[in-house]
């Protein structure tokens, strides 16, 4: 019986890859009639009972007192499932067909979803006549050349409506000028034809070719000033094969529009192309709009309706085509606050493809027909989280990988495929980065209200997600992902093909041992102060995260969860690791610390945990943050630890704490095998004791984050070598001899420099032409520094410098007038004499700083703005 089941097991492995490609072609032809949908719905559902299957049969191979309940129960499923496939396989050649008939159809659909915003274009310009002038003066500006502009911003923005006012304004100024829509139903020859013949009038040969075409476009325009407006871009080659048809005119100009950043950001190889992001709207221009729409005889609000107006405009959150649907609609009902309040409460179901607001999906919805099918449901997942909570990149890329949908490539790790999913999403203008690291990374990032309403739907549909708010909500058997984003949860039935559980609620969640497929489980920030014992049970689990909690412990069964990848334990009260966790050989990410808010010194705000001393076993390993380093004697324990680390060479971020000054020397030795090393986070065991690391002789050639807190007795040589480093924060170092200044100005991508009570002598030169890339500087408690000299030429990039306790520096740093990047200046309880020089009208040194938007003195935690 168990060959045979194993058998019917791998059939329907190779079953579920041939449905899967199905999936993946259907969804590459974006419009379908109803009957068809329904269909792929069907196989969709087998698709997830192969997958339960499959998942049961793992479980059966994990946990041998389960086998023979379970080989009884998998060979009814399969036998269910055979029948569920014959079925759709007699009827495989009527859908076939239909699926050929349905890609037809699609054209005529999205012809109404260009209709929409090309007609709004042409009626409201609230809110961008600042980038309409900006537009205008580069489109007449002389530049002797052909010059390129592409306008990008999420669907509904206003694209067309911006480019459009632009065109109406410039187009007399040129010999010819023509608008062409570009959209996904045309190809390089249609959109070659319809310039040629419908705008320019020219006769075309029957029958001719691209190249023909191409020849046909360049000598027409020979000799021309032009300006050609390609609207709604979404092909690559598209434009690419226009733009050999395009001669260098004369001061001629091409607009393109698109949602497709991707495209755009490709295309730019050369000065001569642009790229011009479209903003939503700010809160101001946006209710202006709004009340325009709704209110249309005078454009104001009643005062009984401004709350609920407010709470419709936040939900439009700036996007024109939201702001004009629902005024619209609502210009239109009684001005009652019922009337708005029934309308405020149900948009999610108006939005849909029969609802008032069905536009506005058509709309949003073509960008995510658009995707790729593996970013489709990486997309989709950004449904799980409440719209008020933005997520963290890191976290977001994790996730994705424990669901399976990064594809591995060669090369790269699983994170790198996975931020660059990410990154296309953003470019798509389909997720949003909500805030932006230094180096241009997004720290976390969140979907568009109106966009997160239409997936919402999508993943209600396709039973991606069921999410359950304060209302109650009855949950199916065949729920895949459940996201509780209310104060209380129990889950009292049974839901056998729960895959994830995602809780946001503050109150208490209930899990029993009915999740027994689950593979991602995170329930931060939930009230637990004991770990959950029903865990250890979850034997696929991939994903678990505890952050946030008040849990003390981990239990040494935590080691029959031979699958997980990902042990997320930051914020919470455990300070050691069983040496159990040593069998998780798929472990990528072991994350156990916390940020002590209550400590005395900052030095020691950051606790991390005991490791088993043979951690080095988990060799797929690449993040490990942060282990405490600190051992009596050479053949300690924590000694042998360190020495283990160097196995582990596919690290990428390592975070260490309480460092002795003997155990330097084998920290070193460890980490220049670490060659895919990103980040190095390493403290002292205290703040007398030296951070003893000369002796990285060839230190990781990535490095690109460096964090060293600790005394310094010189300056580690090596890092003056690190080509690739960003940031480095040098805290408590204490160098007497050794400017750290000197040492990091040749340093050729370095982007943040912090130093705190890192050097102890009176003086920092900034000489020219160093710190070529240097965005931020931060100087704090340099007890000593009396004078910093920044010469012409110095620092060139500089965006914001924050001076923080240095009591014996008594005046801005010489050349500060010429750091003409420098957007903000920020002072932490400076002497007095240094911030009056700086106060409005009576400062001395007033005119040094005067090109500066942003100026903020703290004195004792008061703000004075000297802006």
């Amino acid at each position: 019986m168990q060959e045979n089941i194993k058998m019917a097991v791998q059939n329907l492995g190779r079953e579920l890859r041939s449905i899967e490609a199905l999936l993946r072609d259907a969804a590459s032809k974006k419009d379908h009639d109803h009957q068809f949908r329904v269909w792929i719905q069907n196989v969709r559902d087998q698709a997830y009972a192969i997958e339960d299957v499959l998942d049961l049969f793992r479980l059966d191979q994990e946990s041998v007192w389960r086998r023979l309940k379970m080989r009884h129960s998998i060979n009814n499923l399969i036998q269910d499932i055979d029948q569920s496939l014959q079925n759709i396989q007699r009827t495989k050649e009527r859908y076939r067909s239909m699926a050929s008939y349905s890609t037809n159809a699609g054209n005529n659909t999205y012809f109404h979803v260009r209709v929409a915003p090309l007609f709004i274009g042409n009626v409201d310009t609230v809110g961008i006549e600042e980038p309409t002038n900006k537009l205008v003066s580069w489109a007449l500006e002389p530049k002797q050349r052909l010059e390129v502009m592409f306008v990008v911003g999420m669907a509904g923005l206003g694209k067309t409506t911006l480019v459009h006012s632009v065109y109406e304004r410039v187009k007399q100024n040129f010999d010819c000028h023509v608008w062409t829509t570009a959209s996904k139903s045309k190809t390089k020859l249609e959109i070659l034809w319809t310039l040629l013949v419908e705008e320019f009038g020219c006769t075309i040969t029957q029958g001719a070719d691209v190249v023909a075409l191409t020849h046909k476009l360049r000598k027409f325009l020979h000799n021309k000033r032009y300006v050609i407006i390609l609207d709604d871009l979404w092909v690559k080659d598209v434009w690419e094969s226009i733009r050999l048809a395009l001669p260098n005119g004369k001061d001629s100009r091409i607009i393109i529009t698109t949602r497709r950043g991707d495209i755009a950001n490709s295309c730019r190889d050369d000065d001569s192309i642009d790229i011009h992001k479209l903003q939503p709207l700010s809160p101001e221009r946006a209710e202006q709009l709004f009340y325009k729409k709704a209110f249309s005889r005078n454009g104001r609000c009643p005062s009984g309706l401004e709350e609920v107006s407010k709470s419709i405009l936040q939900k439009c959150d700036g996007l024109p085509l939201g702001i004009i649907e629902i005024g619209r609609l609502l210009s239109i009902k009684a001005p009652t606050k019922n009337e708005w309040k029934i309308l405020h409460d149900s948009l999610e179901s108006e939005l849909r493809s029969s609802g008032e607001l069905s536009n506005i999906m058509k709309v949003l919805s073509a960008s995510y027909n658009d995707l790729p099918y593996h970013l489709k449901y990486c997309f989709l997942y950004m449904t799980i989280f409440p719209e008020s909570n933005p997520v963290k990149r890191r976290r977001l890329i994790r996730l994705w990988i424990a669901e399976g949908f990064v594809i591995e490539k060669r090369g790269k790790t699983l994170e790198e495929v996975g931020e660059e999913y990410l990154n296309e999403l953003i470019d798509r203008s389909l997720i949003k980065a909500n805030e932006m690291d230094f180096d241009g990374r997004p720290t976390n990032v969140g979907v568009h209200s109106l966009m997160l309403k239409m997936i919402l739907s999508v993943s209600h549909e396709e039973n991606f997600c069921t999410v359950c708010t304060g209302a109650a909500r009855k949950l199916t058997g065949n729920t895949r992902r459940l996201s509780i984003q209310k104060e209380d949860f129990d889950v009292s039935q049974d839901l056998p093909c729960v895959r994830t559980f995602f809780s946001f609620g503050i109150g208490k969640v209930r899990i029993g041992s009915n999740f027994k497929l689950l593979k991602v489980l995170d329930i931060q920030g939930t009230p637990l102060e004991e770990f959950p014992s029903v865990i250890t049970d979850l034997l696929l689990l991939r994903y678990l995260s505890l952050r946030n909690t008040n849990i003390r412990s981990i239990p040494s069964s935590l080691g029959d969860l031979h699958h997980l990848e990902t042990l997320d334990l930051k914020q919470t009260l455990v300070t050691k690791v069983p040496k159990a966790v040593l069998q998780l050989e798929k472990l990528r990410h072991l994350l156990v610390y916390r940020y002590n808010m209550e400590s005395v010194l900052p030095f020691d705000i950051v606790q991390g945990f005991k490791a088993p001393k043979r951690i080095g076993a988990l060799k797929n390993l690449q993040k490990l943050s942060f282990v405490k380093a600190s051992g009596q004697h050479r053949m300690s324990r924590q000694h042998r630890m360190i020495q283990g680390l160097e196995n582990l060479t596919q690290l990428r971020k390592l975070g260490i704490v309480e460092l002795a000054k003997e155990d330097g020397t084998s920290l070193c030795h460890a980490i220049v095998k670490m060659r895919n090393l990103h980040s190095l986070n390493v403290t002292s065991l205290n703040m007398e004791v030296p951070l003893e690391l000369d002796a990285m002789t060839n230190p990781p050639p990535l490095l690109q984050r460096l964090y060293l807190k600790g005394p310094l007795e010189r300056f580690p040589q090596w890092v003056s070598s690190l080509h690739d480093l960003v940031r480095i924060r040098l805290k408590w170092s204490s160098l007497t001899e050794d400017n750290p200044i000197a040492a990091l100005e040749d340093l050729p991508n370095l982007m943040e420099l912090q130093l705190l009570d890192a050097y102890t002598g009176d003086q920092f030169d900034f000489n020219k032409g160093k710190f070529q890339k240097l965005k931020i500087l931060d100087l704090q408690q340099l007890e000593q520094l009396k004078s910093i000299i920044m010469e012409e030429g110095t620092l060139p990039c500089l965006q914001k410098l924050i001076i923080s306790h240095c009591s014996k520096l008594v005046r801005v740093p010489r050349g500060i007038d010429k750091l003409i990047h420098l957007q903000m200046l920020l002072l932490h309880d400076m002497p007095e004499p240094f911030v009056t020089r700086l106060r409005k009208n009576c400062g001395r040194l007033r005119h040094l700083v005067h090109h500066i938007p942003c100026i903020h003195s703290y004195n004792q935690g008061q703000l004075e703005d000297l802006s």
